[in-house]
């Protein structure tokens, strides 16, 4: 579900092109594979929806047509310098109040860290018959030792999203993050979340208790948890199945505010997301030494 004036701009594009979307600049592609939608600012995915049938499809996809899209956008994003809830945020360098990495003085930082904020680049368009690969780094540097970049790569068969942080300084670093992927689903409060059972979670609507996942996920009301698992997972809403891999990660984050709602998120559209992230948290936060390299990544597929 994506908001009606980007389904308008996606609807008059034709190949790729560059537009604005409520006061930010994003890059749109409407092809044979599916459909992209990029915002710059924050480096955000809005929009995936892939061609159902990539041997035979043929030019844009016809407008209108967007009961499959794989991600969810509210239809009221903030004004800058607020950030657009919706697509798959950056949580970069931490997740949350996490603040590891936090360079600032008093440790006061941006909830969610300092890259969803940021103005980023689009570095390169890779593209091929089946789909393309975007690639893209942020116009200022976002912290002293760490350099982030981002890798989008879509067709017709799956979206995959990847966070390559590289240490380029002297010192180790601790360091969290996120994928924050809003999924677009029928109905949040009938989804079911299967690959779960057994792990172990800390339950932040409980002040982070400890429990253990019994049988399949089922989301009827508010959720908040971070389980400490890197099983693959397929989310279930009663209409589409999704299958949910992660890389770099041991956290998997499952959120929805329930009835007590951001102020950016209408009554109307709030039972159609489902937050499931590819995070490094306080389960398993990256511990970084000068050179080295990690990638947080997250694959969405049909199941």
């Amino acid at each position: 579900m994506i908001p009606a004036s980007l389904r308008t701009l996606l609807d008059e594009t034709t190949g790729q092109r560059r537009a604005e979307w409520a006061g930010r600049e994003v890059w749109l592609a409407n092809e044979a594979w599916g459909e992209l939608a990029l915002s710059l600012q924050g480096g955000q995915l809005l929009h995936f929806l892939p061609s159902p049938d990539p041997a035979t499809a043929e030019g844009s996809r016809p407008a209108g047509d967007d009961s499959h899209g794989w991600l969810w956008v509210t239809p009221t994003p903030q004004t800058l310098p607020g950030t657009i809830r919706g697509g798959i945020p950056l949580c970069w360098p931490w997740f949350a109040d996490d603040r590891y990495a936090d360079e600032s003085e008093d440790h006061s930082g941006p909830f969610h860290g300092t890259a969803r904020q940021a103005q980023w680049r689009l570095d390169a368009v890779d593209e091929h018959e089946e789909g393309v690969e975007l690639h893209l780094s942020p116009e200022q540097r976002l912290h002293q030792q760490l350099a982030p970049r981002l890798v989008v790569q879509a067709n017709a068969n799956r979206l995959h999203v990847e966070l390559i942080t590289e240490h380029t300084g002297e010192t180790p670093v601790k360091m969290s993050g996120a994928l924050h992927t809003y999924l677009a689903v029928a109905d949040t409060f009938a989804c079911r979340l299967e690959g779960l059972p057994g792990a172990r979670y800390q339950d932040k609507l409980a002040g982070f208790a400890e429990g253990e996942q019994q049988g399949e996920l089922g989301v009827r009301g508010g959720i908040d948890r971070i389980y400490h698992s890197n099983a693959e997972l397929v989310l279930d809403d009663g209409e589409r199945r999704l299958r949910i891999a992660r890389q770099g990660s041991d956290s998997a984050v499952v959120w929805h505010p329930g009835e007590t709602l951001p102020a950016d998120t209408p009554g109307e559209v709030a039972r159609s997301f489902l937050c499931v992230e590819a995070a490094n948290t306080r389960l398993d936060p990256v511990w970084l030494v000068p050179g080295a390299q990690h990638l947080l990544g997250t694959t969405l597929s049909r199941e």
